[in-house]
């Protein structure tokens, strides 16, 4: 009877297909009344150009091949913010979380950093570094940072006093607890922070490419509207959501590996 009660809850989940069907609803049936209003005039092709216009836009960019060149620039501009800021936060986060003295040093100026908003450093970023790459990674990373310290840090000092008592007494050298013991309990709140960094390095892309750019979905989102090529617009748009959903679910692919031992609700 057992053994029964776990074929019918098994079996009750739905498969990758359908849940990949189901998620497909509600853009699909967004799509088709998009469609049908824009075909009979009910909205502003001007304004809200239809999925298909959008779509040919979409072809006669990446057959030109303007397209994948900037995109391949937006790309390495925000893998290199996020690994500048993100790789930096984690390794503040786990000073900070690890050591107090380390948290009454550094945490209240992180924490005033973290209060300006990105906006307001755009005008220094540019005085200092110019309009180059510089600034534009630099504004990036500074987004991604503050996710992965808050979370790491946050983590570490969630993990239960009591490993830290059995560590001890099974003889764990500060570097072995650290390893074997600290870093796995806080690896959720982690990958978190990650997920957070990559979607905020997206954002800080598409600002730093508005502002001063020559290159990249940002400028091309940009150039476009000093047109009024408004499906060109909507095709830069649509590339920063697909390129964030894809990151965000390579991210969470990899939290799944690494938290395979964790028995968790799944809905």
């Amino acid at each position: 009877m057992t053994n029964q009660a776990v074929v019918v809850r098994g079996s009750s989940r739905p498969g990758k297909a359908a849940t990949i069907g189901l998620g497909m609803i509600l853009p699909a049936s967004v799509l088709i009344l998009w469609q049908t209003l824009g075909h009979y005039g009910i909205i502003s092709e001007l304004l809200f150009p239809t999925p298909y216009t959008i779509a040919e836009s979409f072809i006669t960019l990446a057959i030109a091949g303007d397209l994948w060149t900037n995109f391949r620039i937006s790309a390495a501009r925000a893998l290199l913010g996020f690994l500048l800021g993100g790789g930096l936060g984690l390794l503040l986060g786990i000073v900070v979380g690890l050591f107090r003295r380390s948290e009454k040093l550094l945490d209240p100026s992180i924490q005033m950093i973290r209060m300006i908003p990105s906006l307001a450093v755009i005008p220094l970023f540019i005085l200092w570094f110019g309009i180059g790459e510089e600034s534009k990674v630099l504004l990036i990373a500074k987004g991604a940072f503050f996710p992965i310290y808050i979370n790491t840090f946050m983590g570490i000092r969630n993990v239960d006093n009591k490993l830290f008592e059995v560590a001890r007494v099974l003889g764990f050298s500060r570097m072995k607890q650290i390893i074997r013991l600290v870093l796995p309990a806080a690896v959720p709140n982690i990958m978190l922070g990650v997920r957070l960094s990559l979607g905020l390095s997206w954002l800080g892309l598409v600002v730093a490419e508005l502002i001063a750019s020559s290159s990249g979905i940002g400028y091309m989102i940009s150039d476009a509207r000093q047109f009024a090529d408004t499906p060109v617009v909507f095709v830069g748009i649509i590339i920063f959501a697909i390129a964030g959903l894809l990151s965000d679910s390579v991210v969470r692919l990899i939290e799944r590996r690494l938290l395979r031992w964790k028995d968790s609700y799944q809905g």
